[in-house]
């Protein structure tokens, strides 16, 4: 793997950025526009609620880390997409350019992209709503950590499925996060579930990431050994991503669809 030809990939999402405000507005905009929402109704609850739960902490703190991991998956699939859109693909994969790398580009782009997000979003909550993430302590870094590689896992997951089904088939993409949401116990424990769905949130890192956050906020001691299980569970959803990625390439190649690639094609 050559640094440079990584780098080149980064440096192709830059330059299209750089000559579309169309491609730099969402990366902070929807953003914006769900801290401040979530926020508003967070201080809403905290005012007509009988408890003394502060929802703040518990509700925006939630929608922020579960917004991060969507703009890491998508920091990969747009960065494909953009290929898909200009129909670039035998252009790249005529160079010497390998899977690895050209997964690696996509990554990097996404990190790009998503620390643009990241970073909106603690400025408004932090400034604006007095959410402090300092209550977190170190635990902060694995919970990013793992909502950042599981959503690179299902970025490449989703990039890949596009490469076998075709161009239409990226709106099976955009549901993705809303659909795993529920098993990932965003707002809720995941106690709360009915067991069959709990046996799948035991597979989703997450759902380990949102159970410590509630811990944390109760007051309540972190199963550190769950923390790292979830750290481990989603670096193996990365092998599998790649694994599937490779060979969706292997066979778009071997069928000559990349060679055929059309808005229509859906098989």
């Amino acid at each position: 793997m050559r640094f440079n030809r990584l780098y080149a990939i980064v440096l192709r999402q830059a330059y299209l950025m750089r000559g579309s405000f169309a491609r730099v507005l969402p990366l902070f905009v929807w953003v914006a526009i769900d801290m401040v929402l979530w926020g508003f109704i967070t201080k809403y609850l905290n005012t007509v609620a009988a408890s003394s739960l502060n929802f703040v902490p518990v509700f925006l703190g939630a929608v922020l880390l579960w917004d991060f991991f969507i703009r890491v998956m998508q920091g990969v699939t747009m960065s494909f997409f953009e290929d898909v859109w200009s129909r670039n693909f035998l252009n790249i994969f005529a160079t010497p350019l390998s899977i690895s790398e050209y997964v690696g580009g996509l990554v990097l782009s996404s990190i790009a992209t998503s620390s643009i997000g990241l970073v909106v979003m603690l400025g408004l909550t932090m400034v604006v709503f007095d959410l402090s993430f300092f209550s977190y302590g170190l635990l902060l870094i694995p919970f990013l950590l793992v909502l950042f590689l599981f959503g690179i896992s299902l970025g490449i997951v989703a990039a890949g499925m596009v490469l076998r089904l075709g161009p239409a088939s990226e709106w099976f993409v955009w549901p993705i996060p809303a659909i795993i949401s529920p098993f990932a116990g965003v707002f809720y424990p995941i106690a709360t579930l009915p067991h069959w769905m709990q046996y799948f949130s035991h597979l989703l890192p997450p759902a380990y990431v949102f159970e410590a956050m509630r811990s944390i906020l109760a007051g309540q001691p972190v199963a550190v050994s769950l923390l790292l299980w979830s750290i481990g569970l989603a670096f193996l959803h990365i092998l599998i991503a790649y694994a599937f990625f490779a060979r969706m390439y292997r066979h778009a190649v071997r069928t000559g669809l990349i060679a055929r690639y059309s808005a229509e094609s859906l098989s």
